[in-house]
C-alpha cells in the first residue's frame, strides 16, 4: 500500500511498541532489520494500538509503515520490495527468483510457527503493552477467538511448547550447514525468523526454547548483526535455564 506525502527530510518508521517503549511487532522488526541492512538510518515513531489509525490521515490500519521523502509505504513485504527499488546499496533480494523463494518461507513460517508463537505468548503481549491499548487488545482478540478470554485461550500454552520447537526443525536442519538462512549472509528470510524472535524476547513469559537448542548459535549471529542492533534493552530470555 503506498499513498504520496508531504516531503520529508529522512525515513522515519511507524512502529508499535510496549509500555517499556521496546519495539513490538514481527513484522516491524522485519523492518528494521531490512533499513539496517540496506545501511539506511531511520527516525522511529513509537506509538500505541490505538494510535495508529490516527496518523497519516488514517490510511493506514498497521505498521509498520515508512514515510520516506514524499511517499509512504506500509507493510512489511511491501517495504522490503520499495527499498530495493528506491535505495541504491545491499539489495534484500538478489533477484525474482529469491523473492519467491524467501515468499514460500513466510508462507510456511507464518502457519507453522508464528501461528503457535501468537497463541502461546498473546496473554504476555496483553501484559506488556501500554494500559491504553489492552481495552482495545483484548476485545479485539477474544472476537476472534469467539468469545474466549486470552486466559482461556493460553491456559494450556505450556503443553503446546513442544510443538512449537518441533515446528522450528526445518531451520535446525538448514542451519547446521549454513551461518545464515540466506546462506553465508543473512537475507530477508533471516529477518522473517528473526523478528518473530524478537516479538517473543520483548513479552514472554515463557522461555520459548529449551538450554541446548541449536539455534542459539545462529540468534548470537544475528544479534550481533549491524553492530549489535538486536540487542535492545528488555530482552527476555528465549533459552530455559541449565
Amino acid at each position: 500500500m503506498m499513498a504520496v506525502m508531504p516531503q520529508a527530510a529522512k525515513i522515519r518508521l511507524y512502529e508499535l511498541v510496549l509500555e517499556n517503549g521496546r519495539s513490538s511487532s514481527p513484522y516491524v522488526w522485519r523492518t528494521r532489520y531490512a533499513l539496517a541492512h540496506k545501511g539506511m538510518p531511520f527516525e522511529s515513531v513509537p506509538l500505541g494500538f490505538v494510535e495508529i489509525p490516527t496518523v497519516l490521515g488514517g490510511r493506514f490500519k498497521t505498521v509498520p509503515i515508512i514515510e520516506d521523502g514524499g511517499t509512504a509505504v506500509a507493510d512489511s513485504w511491501d517495504i522490503a520490495e520499495y527499498l530495493d527499488r528506491a535505495h541504491p546499496g545491499p539489495l534484500l533480494f538478489s533477484g525474482p527468483a529469491e523473492n519467491a523463494m524467501v515468499r514460500l518461507m513466510d508462507a510456511w513460517f507464518q502457519e507453522n510457527v508464528l501461528r503457535r508463537m501468537f497463541r502461546i505468548y498473546i496473554l504476555d503481549v496483553f501484559y506488556a503493552i501500554r494500559p491504553a491499548d489492552r481495552g482495545y487488545f483484548r476485545e479485539s482478540r477474544e472476537a476472534r477467538f469467539r468469545g474466549r478470554s486470552l486466559e482461556d485461550f493460553t491456559a494450556n500454552r505450556a503443553a503446546e511448547l513442544p510443538e512449537l520447537r518441533k515446528a522450528l526443525g526445518p531451520l535446525r536442519s538448514h542451519l547446521a550447514r549454513h551461518a545464515f538462512l540466506g546462506g553465508s549472509a543473512p537475507n530477508y528470510a533471516d529477518y522473517i525468523a528473526l523478528g518473530a524472535f524478537q516479538w517473543a524476547a520483548g513479552v514472554s513469559t515463557l522461555p520459548m526454547l529449551a538450554a541446548d537448542d541449536s539455534l542459539r548459535a545462529w540468534l548470537d549471529r544475528c544479534l550481533d548483526l549491524y553492530g549489535g542492533a538486536g540487542r535492545v534493552a528488555d530482552q527476555k530470555p528465549l533459552f530455559e535455564q541449565p
